[in-house]
């Protein structure tokens, strides 16, 4: 697959551009979008780049974090701290995505959108408001291992980091979910799937499929 370099700048402004020209299929008023990489990566950087440039442009746009859904500290860490078949399958808390901001989202629902549920450091519910999102704002939700659970996106944006990268990107207290990522590329080959894909192994030069 051929990559052309662009600068972080150009790439929101890009993406923008196309999702405001993006249709949806199932007749909900609200785009769903993804912005899928390990935390090395940054993804959520790029989901706030892109909801800044819509804005700019006149389109509301919600960035959501999966940390914001993590399951508390007693189920994450039931087998141990350093559990990678439990980071895989059972620290984010996908039932709690699909009812708190996907199923919102549906054709006929309400727009009503939880942003966060837990906090992980204190490691207790946030209980932040609902947002009532608009028709026509987009809901822009980052983190890892998004493209595995069958979440309703309208377009997915994966940002990849090489093994070496991703190694060398993440902190070395962390180097025990690099085979959860590895997994992760070789199950749900997420740079193939993907709308767009992002390579990000010099954070100052990324490169796309555009």
């Amino acid at each position: 697959m051929r990559l052309e370099a662009i600068t972080w700048e150009r790439l929101g402004d890009l993406l923008a551009e196309r999702l405001l020209d993006l249709k949806q299929d199932d007749g909900s008023h609200w785009p769903r979008i993804a912005f899928d990489g390990a935390p090395a990566a940054h993804p959520g950087d790029l989901a706030e780049r892109v909801a800044e440039a819509l804005r700019l442009r006149g389109r509301p746009a919600l960035v959501v974090a999966t940390e914001g859904f993590l399951r508390p500290a007693s189920l994450r860490f039931e087998h141990g701290h350093r559990d990678v078949e439990a980071y895989y399958d059972g620290w984010f808390d996908t039932g709690a995505l699909w009812r708190e901001v996907f199923g919102p989202l549906d054709p006929g629902g309400d727009g009503r959108v939880l942003p966060d549920l837990w906090d992980p450091v204190a490691d207790r519910a946030t209980r932040s408001p609902h947002v009532q999102l608009p028709p026509g704002a987009l809901l822009l939700l980052h983190g890892p291992l998004l493209l595995r659970h069958w979440f309703p996106f309208d377009f997915t944006v994966h940002i990849r980091l090489s093994p070496s990268a991703l190694r060398r990107r993440t902190p070395e207290s962390e180097h025990w979910r690099l085979p959860a990522y590895e997994r992760y590329e070789s199950e749900a080959a997420p740079g193939d799937t993907a709308d767009v894909l992002v390579r990000a192994d010099d954070p100052r030069h990324p490169a796309w499929n555009g």
